[in-house]
């Protein structure tokens, strides 16, 4: 076979193998505007958000979450305080209300969590948790995974993210009423401003490290609050695909100045969570279908130097 034989071969191979991708991540298929600050989110724009029930005398929410793929989601490490202890947890995925009836909802079983080694508490880092469902999601229009970062996806400081959740909307005040899905836009702060902020407070210390990413913003006024934890925080990219930046993780109280929301950052576990979830696709591979014609081009042009040099 010719070098330009084999390389038409080679990228219709690669062409074949983007297009069998079960479900396309970061992509919801309810497009409708988004509201800003803090407000009621649509029906269906964050089909990959999921509710996290733990039964302690009687089920209520506990934590947020976020589906990676049809088995497994993502949350906070600090949600699980006891990985052995499945039992109490119920995940429901398609839910919009809180406290009302949703059409699109489906319940699921935990049947494992693993959590980095060496977690002992959010201020520490490691602050993340994978949790296999015993059961696994049915895709709809409401219910679709969310892209992960690879390790060398940026976040700058500045890109206008959202965070999402059934949190409380004050400190220490429940979200009420029916309980509808809140969103807030929130930028990205860069590791170094986020530490300046923090140190403003002598009396707290708090230490940003290369696990952890920020946003919101330094007057206060929007963010992740409790209950959210566990939930993502998302960005859109120039290609219009839906990355998760991070995971709720702590803060100083809700929305205080010089206290933004801290979350894990994921693109500093993409090795821990391929390793967990072999078929997780990380978003900015050269490999992946959600590059689109980018991602082929590369992976062709690649394959044709290496025949090339033979």
């Amino acid at each position: 076979m010719s070098p330009r034989l084999e390389f038409y071969a080679v990228c219709w191979c690669v062409t074949g193998f983007l297009a069998s991708y079960a479900q396309e991540c970061g992509r919801p298929p309810i497009v409708e505007n988004r509201i800003v600050g803090g407000m009621d989110a649509i029906d269906g724009a964050w089909p990959w958000q999921v509710d996290i029930h733990r039964y302690i005398q009687t089920f209520s929410h506990l934590c947020g979450g976020s589906i990676i793929t049809e088995n497994w989601i993502l949350s906070a490490a600090h949600c699980f305080p006891n990985p052995n202890d499945l039992s109490s947890y119920t995940i429901y995925v398609g839910r919009y209300k809180l406290n009302g009836f949703n059409n699109h909802e489906s319940n699921h079983r935990v049947s494992q969590v693993v959590i980095p080694y060496g977690y002992t508490e959010p201020k520490n880092g490691k602050d993340l948790a994978l949790v296999r469902l015993s059961n696994p999601v049915t895709w709809s229009d409401y219910v679709r995974p969310v892209c992960l970062p690879a390790s060398g996806t940026l976040f700058p400081g500045g890109m206008p993210c959202y965070v999402t959740g059934w949190g409380h909307v004050r400190d220490n005040v429940p979200l009420p009423g029916v309980g509808t899905l809140q969103q807030v836009e929130v930028p990205i702060i860069s590791q170094s401003s986020c530490q300046a902020m923090y140190r403003t407070d002598p009396t707290e210390k708090v230490d940003i490290l290369y696990d952890m990413i920020c946003a919101g913003y330094q007057q206060g006024g929007k963010d992740s609050c409790q209950g959210d934890s566990g939930g993502p925080l998302v960005c859109q990219m120039v290609n219009g695909t839906w990355v998760q930046a991070g995971v709720v993780s702590f803060g100083l109280g809700c929305a205080h100045a010089n206290q933004p929301g801290v979350y894990a950052k994921l693109s500093a576990f993409s090795s821990f969570i391929s390793d967990t979830v072999p078929e997780i696709q990380l978003y900015g591979r050269a490999d992946q279908n959600w590059c689109g014609g980018a991602a082929m081009l590369t992976s062709c042009l690649s394959t044709l130097l290496i025949l090339l040099r033979r």
